[in-house]
């Protein structure tokens, strides 16, 4: 049998034992969502180190490496100071709140229009990220063993194994396996990295033989200052309230643990970029007429079959720890936010298990359209995200400037952060500034004071409990 073949089955099937292990501490939506608030530190810290060290943070790095160099490696970076701010800021709150989305939290201080438009906003993010979790998956399979998989074919059975996976463990799952997939990500991009210098001959002759034109260790000038300003700008905003994050934080066992494990996680995300912007640098020395996205697989297959086997499946792994946290986070959004809020609110846990199952199955399946059409995985992954800085505005607004807010607050606010996307989206001439994230802040924040000014429905101090709302 194929070596890589074999490690791969061999690790689909310690996922799903982990899953189907896990399954009976899942029985209840409590369990399944938030892993019945019990998440200890090392948990917390290999959950949002998965949920980092995905697409965007591997292959996308490495895609973008091939061009720009070192620099790429600063996505991870900018990951890390997301990390920071959510210990500091506002995990903690989150887990003693008992939030389980922030349209949850909006309805709680604000009201229901303005959580129905935060669950349509976040939804959007959710798709997006799991559709670059497939394209990432597709890119593995298809590197790791071409005689059994296309690109597109890669991408199908990733999707299956990801949403299988994660409908059986949730996020008990996510917190068990997310600890074997960070170690083996850590041995496999270590010695794969060390194993192409040493193909290079050496370190020396690995720099010499990069291409001339580019600053390729450069750590700003390649990617441009405006750009990786607004990677860390990115990053911060959507760690703080994209449903992802905000969900392993609620599931911590305490606000302690919640503030501890992402502080780890931070450390942990750290290296990994540097050393994926490396192997993509290699592949432009061996490879340069290869597809950017195809760099690390192809880089990575080069090696030994078994570290190539390990690195590429646990690779494949991170991607299956990131896409079931976004799965379960779009499946919290559309049961809790959508399904109970709207249509159900007397639901039993039984049925709003079963509902939440349904919905990872229907929201997961339904992105692989969106994995066959896009293109650029950070690039994709950032404009996405740019949509959380409403949802941010509003949530560091109500918990450290309550006398600015008002009733109508987080829904003109996150309207006004929609429109802005799409305008970017669809009409250049708003291209004013390097990056969406600079136009979101600066749009969120003038409507946020506009609405302050006329608007004089104001909210409660967040510390005043009765003006929680509680389903």
């Amino acid at each position: 049998m194929n070596i890589q073949l074999g490690i791969v089955i061999l690790y689909v099937c310690i996922l799903v034992a982990i899953s189907i292990y896990v399954r009976r501490r899942t029985m209840n939506s409590m369990g399944f969502l938030f892993a019945g608030r019990g998440l200890t530190t090392p948990m917390v810290a290999a959950n949002i180190t998965a949920t980092a060290v995905g697409a965007a943070s591997t292959i996308g790095v490495a895609e973008n490496a091939f061009t720009y160099g070192i620099s790429a490696g600063l996505y991870n970076v900018a990951w890390a100071a997301g990390a920071v701010a959510m210990a500091f800021v506002a995990a903690g709150k989150y887990r003693q709140m008992e939030c389980t989305t922030i349209p949850e939290f909006f309805e709680r201080f604000y009201d229901k229009k303005g959580r129905a438009i935060a669950v349509l906003g976040m939804i959007t993010v959710q798709l997006v990220i799991t559709s670059l979790q497939y394209i990432a998956g597709g890119a593995i399979l298809s590197s790791l063993l071409p005689q059994f998989f296309t690109f597109e074919q890669g991408m199908i059975v990733s999707a299956v194994v990801f949403i299988g996976t994660t409908l059986i463990g949730g996020l008990w799952f996510s917190g068990i396996s997310n600890i074997l997939s960070v170690t083996l990500i850590y041995f496999g991009v270590l010695v794969s990295t060390y194993s192409i210098i040493q193909q290079q001959g050496s370190w020396n002759q690995f720099v010499l033989s990069l291409p001339e034109g580019v600053a390729w260790f450069d750590p700003i000038a390649p990617l441009g200052l405006a750009t990786v300003i607004g990677w860390f700008v990115v990053m911060i905003t959507q760690t703080l309230t994209a449903q992802g994050p905000v969900q392993i934080a609620c599931a911590a066992g305490d606000a302690k643990t919640a503030k501890h494990g992402f502080l780890w996680g931070a450390l942990l995300m750290l290296p990994i970029g540097f050393l994926c912007a490396i192997m993509g640098m290699a592949a432009r020395v061996s490879h340069p007429d290869l597809n950017a996205t195809l760099a690390l697989p192809n880089m990575i297959m080069g090696l030994d079959p078994i570290v190539s086997g390990i690195t590429l499946a646990a690779l494949w792994a991170a991607d299956i720890g990131t896409c079931s946290h976004i799965l379960l986070a779009a499946g919290t959004l559309f049961s809790q936010d959508i399904y109970k809020r709207f249509f159900d609110p007397q639901i039993s846990d039984h049925k709003y298990t079963i509902i939440n199952r349904w919905a990872i199955l229907i929201l997961g399946g339904g992105t692989l359209w969106m994995a066959f059409n896009a293109s650029g995985i950070v690039k994709t992954m950032l404009i996405g995200l740019s949509l959380t800085t409403a949802f941010t505005v509003v949530f560091l607004g109500t918990i450290f400037i309550p006398r600015l807010c008002r009733k109508n607050t987080a829904f003109y606010t996150t309207l006004m952060g929609i429109i802005t996307l799409f305008a970017w989206e669809f009409i250049p001439a708003t291209h004013i500034v390097a990056h969406p994230i600079y136009m979101e802040w600066i749009v969120c924040v003038i409507t946020f004071y506009i609405v302050s000014v006329f608007d004089k429905k104001a909210i409660k101090h967040p510390g005043v409990k009765e003006n929680y709302y509680k389903i």
